[in-house]
């Protein structure tokens, strides 16, 4: 089991480094740092992504 809370974190990271990049960057990145969740499907991490490639962070932190 995951800990929302390393999630929301790792998701903050990777927002405030990549915002502005182009989705497949963000979802590269996202794909290697995110910790393994049950539930986190491709859409769901796609839908992240192109937050954070608008420069949106979608952690809430």
């Amino acid at each position: 089991m995951h800990d929302d809370r390393q999630l929301f974190q790792a998701v903050h990271v990777i927002a405030a480094r990549f915002a502005g990049q182009p989705v497949p960057v963000v979802m590269a990145a996202l794909a290697r740092h995110l910790p393994q969740a049950p539930g986190i499907s491709a859409p769901e991490i796609r839908r992240i992504a192109e937050e954070i490639s608008v420069g949106r962070d979608p952690s809430g932190l």
